[in-house]
């Protein structure tokens, strides 16, 4: 069997790849980041115009008509960029929210005991119900999802507490009053596991752009007459960086094609570590200056950070794969 990208799934990330440089370039990047973490709406309707919502919608609703395979190369190219926004739940929720495919609204997601990112800027909220046991208070049930949108949103906006957040480009809210009832979706389970194969998808792209920061850094700067990528210290750092962004990308592309929730649980895990674990090593092979605001190091691995505890944490993640052996 040949595992390797298609012309067409290559051709895809490379437009993705030239779309968001165009739209969301480092220039751009650090403004929108000095600027606040508001949701760019002009982008956002870029974005649904390209079809980066509207993927997995069949042609006769409007959609591409691809699969979830596709949907991950599109994903990763978003955490290489630092894309912000609720792009996952955004996606999950096309074609079941009235315009969530086009960019024109856009959809947050709550799941069990999380922080909500971005709800001051939702049109909707994706309401995930728990993975397994019914946590106490309202909800949707084990493997359920609602959508909130209107008064009933608005409500829980009202509501919510704003908290702290690790990453700049994400607001976090706390939501603390009952949420719903809403629409009820089909497939809760489902959307649940995608949008954890999702995030891992962007880890990827996080622990990949990180490498290559850290192997550029390390052939540009110098010391004692001579690159830093040649001193032996250096080079093993980036190999290990490497083989953890690999040993991701191959997990994570394996549970795009079989959806199976074990071996997406598996590449949450792998990705996530890739993720955090290349981000700290580069800021170690960036030296002090990995640490200045200026350097972009710090930002990705803020991003790691949440989005490690987002969709399905590790702990989560391990029980599922346990649960897979019994």
């Amino acid at each position: 069997m040949d595992f390797q990208l298609s012309d067409d799934q290559r051709a895809l990330r490379a437009g993705v790849r030239e779309l968001l440089a165009g739209r969301f370039g480092r220039d751009r990047m650090r403004a929108a980041l000095d600027n606040g973490t508001g949701i760019d709406r002009a982008l956002w309707r870029e974005l649904g115009e390209a079809g980066f919502f509207a993927l997995r919608l069949p042609e006769t609703e409007g959609g591409v008509g691809l699969g979830l395979p596709e949907s991950v190369l599109l994903f990763e190219e978003a955490g290489r960029s630092l894309l912000p926004g609720p792009l996952i739940a955004t996606h999950l929720a096309a074609g079941a929210v009235k315009g969530a495919a086009e960019g024109e609204t856009v959809v947050a997601a709550l799941g069990a005991g999380q922080p909500v990112g971005h709800l001051g800027d939702a049109d909707g909220l994706l309401v995930l119900g728990p993975g397994e046991a019914r946590t106490p208070g309202p909800g949707p049930a084990p493997g359920e999802a609602w959508v909130v949108t209107g008064g009933a949103l608005r409500d829980v906006v009202r509501e919510a507490v704003p908290v702290r957040s690790l990453d700049p480009f994400t607001s976090l809210w706390r939501v603390t009053g009952p949420v719903g009832p809403g629409e009820l979706l089909a497939g809760g389970a489902r959307l649940r596991d995608e949008g954890a194969l999702l995030a891992a998808a962007e880890q990827l792209g996080s622990a990949a752009r990180t490498t290559e920061m850290a192997v550029q850094h390390a052939g540009e700067r110098e010391q004692f007459g001579s690159p830093i990528g040649s001193f032996q210290a250096v080079k093993h750092l980036c190999a290990g960086m490497l083989v953890r962004a690999e040993l991701a990308r191959s997990a994570v592309y394996a549970a795009a094609v079989t959806a199976d929730r074990a071996e997406i649980a598996g590449a949450k895990l792998l990705a996530d570590d890739a993720a955090v674990r290349n981000a700290r090593d580069c800021l170690q092979v960036h030296g002090g200056m990995g640490f200045t605001w200026e350097a972009d190091v710090h930002l990705h691995l803020k991003r790691a950070w949440l989005r490690s505890g987002q969709w399905l944490t590790a702990e989560a993640a391990e029980e599922a794969l346990a649960a897979d052996l019994c």
